[in-house]
This record gives C-alpha cells, structure tokens and sequence, in this order.
C-alpha cells in the first residue's frame, strides 16, 4: 500500500463511515470525486481556467529555492511589487506559531501547498495521519524526505478521502492558491469531513482582499511563468468564509502571524449557531 493510500485508509476508520460506493481510484491512490471539481477552478486574468498544475511553483528559481533552503524569493508583480517569501523559515522545523496551528487539528490532517513539508513531517512525528499536496516537484520530494507523506497535486484535482479529512490547512499564504479565495473555500468545504475543521493564515491587514498576478523571481534575477494570486486579510477571508458556509471559531496571532480556525456544517447543520454569533476572538500573543 502507498504512503498516500495508507493515509487515506485511516481516514476512512477514523472518519467511521466510508460513502458505500467506491470512488474511482487513479493510478496512484488519489480518488475521484465524482462531483468535478473544474467549475471551482480558479480562472486567469482572461477568463480562461487554470490548469491544476501550470508550471507556476514548478518553476526554476522555486524549485532552486527549495532544494538549496535558502532565499531570497520572492513573489513580483508586473509593477514591480514585491513580496519577500521565507523560504528559510519554510524548510526549517516547525516554529512555535506552527505548533500553535497543529495543537488545533483535529483527525487527519490534509495540508493544501505543504511546501517543503515542515507541517507535515511535524505532524506525521505525533503519530498523526497526515497528507501534503503541492504542485511543485521539489516541494512533493523535499517533505517525502523528511519523512512525510505528499502528493504532487493540484487542490483543484481529485484528492484522496474527498469529505473525510478531519482538518485541513492553508498556511503561509496557501489562502492565495489560484488567486480566487472563494473557489479554493468552496473547494475546501468538499475535502472536510462534515464539521471538520480549516485552519488558515491570514495577511496581517484585516482587510486587504487583492487578486494579483505574479511571478516568483529570486535575487539573480531568475522568474518563473505568472499566475493569478490572492492576498486575503483576516476580516476579509472571514466573509468569504461564511458564504461558503465555513463557521467561524477563533482567530489569534503568534509570532507576528495572523491565523484563522472555521469549520464545516454538520450533517445537521441545524444545529450549527449561526455565522454571525459563531465569533470568538482570542488574540494571543506570539
């Protein structure tokens, strides 16, 4: 059985319901969903819909970044903004706002644009089932060398244990995949188990709600091929949230980090309160 596989089975058992009818099953363990996922693609600039893997984080100086655990990096857009990634941070062990984030999850964890794998192989560590996916080549090997288990795969492609995973997470910026926070939510709401639980990390600025398109350029001046992102404040990932049907949990700071935990409607979804009394609001201190 693969590494993916296996992870999947034991999503399965701990969910305790497994849908009676089987789902396809791909060649390399990743299931189906049936539904199609490629109305929640994000779409670019021209309308046109993203491939699940177009070569974006794939690029060169990524891939470099990676393999080397240096910088700098940094994401460009064509007017010359620029945002400076913490590739160091990203290929070191999990820090304390990390483990802050992985206290919180619940089940089998699903981790969207894992990276170089330091969540994953965090959370393989305690003993929990736990699958990263990304669409980068280096990422996919750097966290199976670490130990974990990882999928080279787009979140907008069929994943394994669709509706079963107990959490999932979109850290370091990941809310921005496809640059169209409303699909990569409603996307979301398919992979949890119902009531699961996401948790994701937020720009600083509450507010800030921009769709962008970049590039990743390092210091040599070396670019990868543009794609559409997003940047998503606190309050603004919020509302996006609730008209996805995500409910609100907590939110809190650690380490200059600002993060958010919502959860998916039961299956009596009745008896979930509603959205705007749901808010609870810890700010912890990092």
């Amino acid at each position: 059985m693969s590494g993916a596989a296996e992870v999947t089975a034991r999503v399965g058992r701990q969910a305790g319901t497994v849908p009676a009818r089987r789902r396809p099953v791909a060649d390399d363990g990743a299931e189906s969903s049936g539904a199609g996922t490629d109305g929640l693609r994000p779409r670019t600039a021209d309308g046109a819909r993203t491939h699940p893997d177009d070569g974006t984080w794939s690029a060169d100086p990524y891939a470099h970044a990676l393999r080397t655990g240096q910088g700098p990096l940094f994401l460009r857009r064509s007017d010359g903004w620029l945002l400076l990634l913490e590739v160091e941070r990203w290929c070191a062990e999990a820090d304390a706002a990390d483990l802050e984030v992985l206290r919180r999850c619940e089940g089998a964890v699903l981790d969207v644009g894992c990276g170089p794998g330091r969540l994953v192989a965090a959370l393989g560590g305690r003993g929990c089932p736990v699958l990263g996916i990304d669409v980068s080549e280096a990422a996919v090997a750097r966290t199976v060398a670490l130990g974990g288990q990882a999928l080279r795969r787009s979140v907008f492609e069929p994943l394994p244990a669709e509706g079963r995973w107990g959490s999932a997470l979109l850290i370091d910026g990941n809310v921005g995949i496809g640059g169209d926070p409303a699909a990569l939510l409603a996307r979301m709401v398919q992979l949890l188990a119902p009531g699961g639980l996401l948790i994701a990390e937020t720009v600083p600025d509450g507010d800030v709600d921009e769709r962008v398109l970049v590039h990743v350029a390092d210091a040599r001046g070396a670019t990868g091929s543009p794609f559409p992102w997003a940047r998503v404040g606190t309050s603004a990932l919020l509302r996006h949230a609730g008209r996805a049907g995500l409910r609100t949990v907590d939110q809190w700071t650690s380490g200059g980090r600002c993060f958010v935990s919502l959860r998916s409607r039961s299956r009596n979804s009745s008896a979930e309160p509603p959205n705007n009394t749901a808010l609870t609001s810890s700010q912890r201190a990092g």
